[in-house]
């Protein structure tokens, strides 16, 4: 059975890889692929290795990167979602952020 046909990958980018690992193992859906990345770098060797249906991105990383890294996703994929975490939140607004975004790719009411 093709694995994409059940799950879809999603790609946490962060500042920092502890919090998107505590996102990970916090939140574990049965449906989903989580990934982490923390640059661009990692962004661009994620999307080498897999496909990528969904990018949600936290607000820690500067803005320049931030807009690098959309554009990288859009020039990579004409089908992947990227959803930019405000600021006003910080840190502690992230893995809430993460997890309404994950309960509307499920199509729940948030």
């Amino acid at each position: 059975m093709n694995e994409h046909a059940t799950f879809r990958t999603v790609l946490l980018v962060g500042r920092r890889a502890a919090v998107i690992d505590d996102a990970r193992r916090r939140l574990d859906p049965s449906n989903l692929r989580l990934m982490g990345a923390t640059g661009l770098d990692e962004v661009r060797s994620a999307f080498a290795r897999t496909r990528v249906d969904h990018v949600i991105m936290g607000a820690g990383i500067d803005l320049e990167t931030r807009l690098q890294i959309v554009r990288h996703v859009f020039r990579s994929s004409d089908s992947t979602t990227v959803h930019m975490k405000d600021r006003a939140g910080g840190p502690d607004g992230f893995l809430p952020f993460i997890a309404a975004v994950l309960r509307g790719l499920d199509g729940d009411e948030v």
